[in-house]
């Protein structure tokens, strides 16, 4: 999964970005201080790993991963170039998500660049940079299309044609592009191609002072308005503190846990994130266990049991005989394979099969 951070100068963005990543990526009080993306690849936290890589006496265990990529923060004209502008907007176009950073805190000693905290405007001014570039995009693959969809010989040039000016007029009536419903499959394959930026999922992370966090910002009025725009896009809000996230980084998983109860907070913005985006992307992990590796594997919900094994190699899926599936709980009950097997805990699926979450399976292939 790869996750695209955005949102203007000194909300907090490159400050949670290096919490989250602990990559040590530049952050200070003034505008464009990131000039090259920041990217860094963080393993999601599952507690399942340790116990299953205990269980198997594992030599290696292998959590799914999340890539961030930081850009600077975006201003009024950046898909123009303002402010170093486009050339930020090309590295987030392959992301799978958006986290829009949003500050819903006060403080006279953080220079807002519009002279106040407003989150309506901040996200507002973030979806019109983002969809002046998508119409940039679009104005250049209309022009290359519109000659052979004139010509009328080739008729997926023509409904090309007819879809991309759809698009279009749908963004330049101030729309989100992941808000405009397409009539079938070859239209939304045509959408998918453009890898278009305000088509992308949006998880919006509202940063507030350490004092509202307990509470998860019910009582922060900005938090309640970030929340009402994120409602009505359908997206994803986890309320976090960059501050706070700073000062958590470098702790251990212990003493991470004792700082987060003396605020009164049960997860860090992390957790919360990840569990954000794997409900907006609709994603979930099953498990591979044995004495050599134990690892967890991402796959969309629904997915069916030869696709799932494709996720570890293509001859996996291709040969797919046959799943033993057991839930992790089950198994860790059951102190052993041989003893789920002896309980009829383990089953055997075949390619009809929907994995679920939590899931540890052995596939059976022959190619």
């Amino acid at each position: 999964m790869k996750l695209g951070i955005v949102g203007l100068p000194n909300v907090g963005k490159s400050t949670l970005f290096n919490s989250l990543t602990k990559a040590g990526a530049e952050s200070a009080n003034y505008p464009f201080c990131t000039i090259d993306p920041n990217i860094g690849v963080v393993p999601v936290p599952d507690e399942r790993l340790k116990l299953l890589g205990d269980f198997s006496h594992s030599k290696k265990v292998t959590p799914a991963t999340i890539e961030f990529v930081d850009i600077a923060g975006l201003v009024k004209g950046a898909s123009k170039g303002e402010g170093l502008g486009n050339q930020f907007l090309a590295n987030i176009r392959e992301c799978d998500a958006i986290v829009h950073v949003v500050r819903c805190f006060e403080d006279t000693n953080i220079i807002h660049v519009d002279g106040s905290v407003d989150p309506g405007r901040d996200i507002e001014t973030i979806n019109l940079e983002l969809l002046f570039a998508d119409l940039e995009v679009l104005d250049r693959r209309i022009a290359k299309t519109a000659k052979s969809a004139r010509a009328g010989a080739d008729k997926n040039a023509k409904r090309e044609f007819d879809v991309l000016q759809k698009i279009h007029s749908h963004l330049e009536e101030g729309n989100l592009c992941i808000t405009l419903e397409l009539d079938d499959e070859e239209e939304n394959n045509f959408r998918k191609s453009l890898d278009l930026l305000t088509d992308k999922p949006v998880i919006y992370a509202a940063n507030v002072a350490d004092e509202d966090l307990a509470d998860d910002g019910e009582s922060n009025t900005y938090v309640q308005s970030v929340r009402a725009i994120a409602k009505a896009q359908n997206s994803e809000v986890f309320v976090v503190s960059a501050a706070i996230e700073q000062e958590i980084a470098e702790l251990d998983d212990e003493e991470k846990a004792e700082f987060l109860a003396d605020l009164g907070v049960e997860k860090s913005g992390l957790d919360k994130l990840i569990a954000a985006s794997y409900r907006l992307l609709g994603l979930m992990s099953f498990l591979t266990t044995g004495e050599d590796e134990t690892r967890a594997w991402t796959i969309p919900v629904g997915c069916k049991a030869p696709k799932a094994a494709g996720k570890i190699h293509t001859d996996f899926e291709r040969g797919f005989i046959k799943a033993e599936v057991i839930n992790y709980q089950q198994l860790l009950t059951s102190g052993s394979y041989a003893a789920a097997r002896e309980k009829g805990l383990v089953r055997i699926e075949g390619k009809e099969y929907i994995v679920q979450d939590g899931d540890v399976i052995i596939f059976r292939f022959n190619v």
